[in-house]
Parts: structure tokens; sequence; C-alpha cells
């Protein structure tokens, strides 16, 4: 099948990350982390906005009782999207100095998890924490470098996490009563060979309506779609090198969103003039409306 990428923005995000359809608003909401701002687009007017942030913002969720959760590098933040207020949900908890948040999505129960970044790259020294009713905890600590690619299956049940710096996106059994998982499997390891085989390294990630996850293979131009148990189904080719996440939206959720980087080399930016922007591309198969963060 082929596949027709387009612009969805006119603006240039350094690190755009964290695609965020809002179902009742019809309005795509997404981050600039290195350009420290949240925007937003609502297609069927091309009203674009744009909130600046003090902190880096890299994940976002709706909230429940009006306007965005955010996580950015000082903690969790409520964004009033109406008048553009912020207020604090909860600090971070962990150094800022070497660590930030990174990638998050919002379970079916109303649970905001988030992963970290180690900035230093030298140990796995990456966590995961759940900000539940204004209340952070950690999920776990260690084992991975660069916390990427959250999502859940159709019925809540399901896990998925990349580790990114390994190239891997692991499954878990997920017990939606409790928020915990257990049970982790690889479900799909990635190439790490830059020299032969090198497709991209899994960043950000959504499940479409039928259960499969769509991952954006950062450095490899492309997202690809794995089955639940791990098989490759189908890649996309894209415009940009650096695709970070995607997101299913539009008003019959088949359109996909995918933010990508232009904080890049030169040689590639004149190679890939769209990196930076967010694309779209039209799916035959629709996502599913985001939960909201229950506070």
């Amino acid at each position: 099948m082929t596949h027709h990428i387009e612009p969805f923005s006119a603006d240039t995000m350094l690190v755009g990350e964290s695609p965020l359809w809002h179902h009742g608003e019809q309005t795509l909401y997404w981050v600039d982390i290195e350009g420290f701002a949240i925007h937003s687009l609502k297609p069927a007017t091309e009203e674009h906005r744009k909130w600046p942030m003090a902190s880096e913002p890299s994940a976002l969720a709706i909230a429940a009782g009006g306007g965005l959760a955010v996580a950015t590098r000082a903690g969790f933040m409520h964004l009033d999207t109406a008048d553009g207020t912020l207020g604090a949900i909860a600090p971070a908890p962990y150094d800022t100095a070497t660590t930030r948040f990174n990638d998050g999505k919002v379970d079916a129960a109303g649970r905001f998890w988030v992963g970290t970044i180690y900035e230093p790259r030298d140990k796995q020294a990456a966590e995961m924490f759940v900000l539940e009713r204004g209340a952070v905890r950690t999920a776990w600590s260690g084992g991975m470098t660069n916390s990427n690619g959250l999502a859940f299956s159709p019925d809540g049940r399901v896990m998925y996490h990349a580790d990114t710096a390994a190239h891997r996106v692991t499954r878990y059994d997920y017990d939606l009563e409790s928020g915990t998982p257990s049970n982790p499997q690889v479900l799909h390891q990635f190439s790490a060979d830059k020299a032969n085989n090198y497709g991209g390294r899994p960043d950000g990630a959504a499940v479409d309506s039928e259960g499969n996850y769509w991952v954006a293979m950062f450095e490899g131009a492309r997202i690809v779609k794995l089955s639940p148990s791990g098989a490759l189904l189908d890649e996309i080719a894209l415009p940009v090198r650096c695709p970070t996440m995607v997101a299913f939206g539009g008003a019959d959720l088949k359109t996909l969103y995918i933010t990508s980087a232009s904080k890049r080399p030169a040689e590639e930016l004149a190679q890939h003039p769209l990196s930076g922007r967010v694309l779209q591309v039209r799916m035959t198969v629709p996502g599913l409306p985001a939960p909201a963060y229950a506070a």
C-alpha cells in the first residue's frame, strides 16, 4: 500500500514529541521538548496555539477536569488551556541535573505513566513513575537508559514499553485494577548494527483498535507496525530521518500524526527538510480515543 505523507503543521520543532489527540476538542496537542513549548492545532479551523514553558515538557495527558497534565523536567504540571495558567501537581522525583521525564501514556484507569531519560547515558539509571490522583510512585528503577514507547492494548491488559538505547520493545501483562505490570517478555528486538542492518531505534508508539503496536523508529526514517505477538507486519517510510512518536487522531481516528526532530546534523536536515515538522498520514484501521488522567 502506498501511503501519502504530508505536513500537518507549518512550525518546525527542535525535538517534537508526545502528539496527543483530544477527541472531545478535535485538537492535536504536542510538545517541543528543547523548544520549551506546548503546541496545539485544530484541523477544522487551522487554529494554532502555543504555550511557552519554563521547564522542558516531554509528555502530555488529557486532564479529566479540563486542560492538560504535563510531565516536565521540574515535575508534573497542570496546564489550563483556556487561560494558559500553570499549576503544580507534583515535583520531580529524581535529580533534575541528570534526569528528565520523557515518554508517557495514561492507562484505562486514569493513571499517567511516565518514564525518564538518564542524560549522561553512562549507566542504565532511568526509572518509571506513575502519577495517580496527584501522588507519584516508582514503578521500577534501572535496567534502561531512555524510557519510551509506552502504550496499552485496547482491553487495557497489556502494557508495551521501549528502551530506545537497547533497541528493544517489551510487553507486560498488566493488572488494570492495581496498575501493576508483570511477566515482561521481549516483543521485538531491533538491530543495533549501524554498519549493516540498521533501521533506527524504537521511540514513541501507539496501539490501533486491532491491538497492533505502531512505533516511530528514530534514525530509521520509518514507522513500523508490530502484531501483539511481535511480528513485523508493515512499515511506512517517512520524509524525516528521526520520527519521535505517533498518535491516532482525526474525527474518525484514522489519521496518524507523527512528530519529529530537527536538532540534527546539517547534512541530515539538507536531505530531510521536513525534519521537525508534525506529519500526518491516513490509515485504514483507526486508533482509540486517549483516556484522561484522573486527577
